[in-house]
C-alpha cells in the first residue's frame, strides 16, 4: 500500500503529475480547480492513482488508457523505469503491471482545457448517478466481475435470481446485483464462496463464465 508520502498532485499546463497514493477523487479535483477537463470519470472511484493504472480503471465512457501519457515504475530489482502511455499495454481493467512485477510510481496525465463549471456539472452528475445505483451504503470491493465479451454481469447475476443471495455476512447487492456488499461480519471465505457460487450458476444458466474483476490476495 503506497500512502500519503507518496500522494503529491502536480499540475502544470495541460499535465496532471499525481503519486501513486494519491487518491483518484482528489486528482479529478484538482484537474477540474486548474479547469482541466478528462478527468471526471474517476470523481466517485474510491481508489488510487496506483491501482487505477494498475486496473487501467475507467468509469461514465473514460479510462486511464485515455489520459495516461507516462507512468515511472519500480522494478523487482530495484531500477526505475519509465513507460509511455502505450507502453503501459491498457486493455480492460488491466495493464502491463499485472505482468511484470513493477510497482507503479507515478503517472503523468495529459487533460484538455475545458470550462471549469461544465467540469463540475459533469462530475457531480456522475457522482449523483453513482449514490442513486451503487451500494455506496456498504461496504464492498466495488464492481465485483468483469464485463463479459456479451451482456452484463450485474444483469446475468440478477436474471439468475442471485439478487439479495448470501453466504454469512457477505450478499449480492439487492440495488445493484454486479456488487457483494459486508451485510455485517463477512470474512474472505464468505466472499470466496459466495463468487464462486455466482460464477457457478451463472455459467450453468447462460454459458457464460464470469472474470472476477476484484483481485484475491491469500
Amino acid at each position: 500500500k503506497i500512502g500519503e508520502r507518496m500522494s503529491g498532485i502536480e499540475v502544470s499546463g495541460s499535465a496532471v503529475t499525481a503519486g501513486a497514493g494519491a487518491l483518484m477523487p482528489k486528482v479529478s479535483s484538482a484537474a477540474r480547480d486548474a479547469s482541466l477537463t478528462g478527468l471526471e470519470f474517476a470523481q466517485g472511484i474510491p481508489g488510487s492513482v496506483g491501482g487505477a493504472v494498475y486496473m487501467n480503471a475507467g468509469a461514465y465512457g473514460g479510462e486511464m488508457a485515455d489520459i495516461v501519457a507516462s507512468v515511472t515504475a519500480l522494478t523487482p530489482e530495484g531500477t526505475i523505469k519509465t513507460y509511455t502511455g502505450r507502453q503501459c499495454g491498457f486493455g480492460y481493467r488491466r495493464s502491463i503491471f499485472e505482468d511484470n512485477g513493477e510497482v507503479v510510481l507515478s503517472a503523468v496525465m495529459t487533460l484538455s482545457p475545458g470550462n471549469r463549471e461544465d467540469i463540475r456539472a459533469a462530475m457531480e452528475d456522475f457522482s449523483a448517478r453513482r449514490r442513486e445505483k451503487q451500494p455506496l451504503e456498504l461496504p464492498s470491493a466495488g464492481s465485483t466481475f468483469k464485463r463479459p465479451k456479451t451482456g452484463y454481469a450485474a444483469a446475468m447475476i440478477d436474471e439468475a435470481g442471485l439478487k439479495g443471495f448470501a453466504v454469512g455476512g457477505a450478499q449480492v447487492s439487492e440495488k445493484h446485483a454486479g456488487f457483494v456488499v459486508n451485510r455485517g461480519g463477512a470474512t474472505f471465505d464468505d466472499v470466496i464462496a459466495l463468487t464462486e457460487h455466482i460464477k457457478k450458476t451463472v455459467f450453468e444458466r447462460t454459458g457464460v463464465m464470469l472474470e472476477l474483476e476484484i483481485k484475491v490476495i491469500e
